[in-house]
C-alpha cells in the first residue's frame, strides 16, 4: 500500500487520481470513482477503487461545505474545487455515503491493510469523519 497519510489523499492513488480530476470540468469522475465501489457489490473491493473513492468523496464533501484540513496533499483537489463551484446533487451524496459504508464493510482490501496496520483506528476516524462531511 503506497499510503503516506490517513487522511485521504495520503497514498498514491489518490494522488495519481487528483491529477487526472484537473482535467475535468463535471462532477463526472467522482461518480465513476464511486460507481467503481457500488459496482463491486459484495465482490472483494480492491484497494485502489477504494483509495480513490475517498478522495472523490473528500472532494464531494468540500463542494457541498464539508471541507476538511488543507495540506500540500490537497491542493490540487482544493484548486479545483475553488475553480468548479459545483452543487452534488442528494443522489450523488447518498451514493457517497453508501461506498464509504461499502469501504468500512468486510470484503475490502483498504480496510484489511489498515486492520494491519498500526494506524488502523486513525484511518477508520478519518473514513467516519469523512462521512459526517459529506452529509453536510
Amino acid at each position: 500500500m503506497g499510503a503516506w497519510s490517513v487522511d485521504p489523499f495520503g497514498n498514491d492513488d489518490a494522488a495519481d487520481w487528483a491529477y487526472e480530476l484537473e482535467e475535468a470540468d463535471s462532477l463526472a469522475p467522482i461518480e465513476e470513482a464511486i460507481d467503481a465501489v457500488l459496482s463491486s457489490g459484495d465482490d472483494y473491493l480492491e484497494a485502489p477503487e477504494a483509495s480513490v473513492a475517498i478522495a472523490a468523496i473528500e472532494v464531494l464533501a468540500r463542494l457541498g461545505g464539508g471541507s476538511g484540513e488543507k495540506t500540500s496533499y490537497t491542493e490540487t483537489a482544493d484548486k479545483w474545487v475553488a475553480e468548479h463551484p459545483l452543487k452534488p446533487s442528494v443522489e450523488l451524496v447518498d451514493k457517497a455515503q453508501a461506498a464509504i459504508a461499502r469501504i468500512l464493510a468486510e470484503n475490502s482490501e483498504l480496510a484489511e491493510l489498515w486492520q494491519d496496520s498500526d494506524e488502523y483506528d486513525a484511518w477508520q476516524a478519518s473514513v467516519e469523519d469523512l462521512r459526517v462531511r459529506v452529509g453536510a
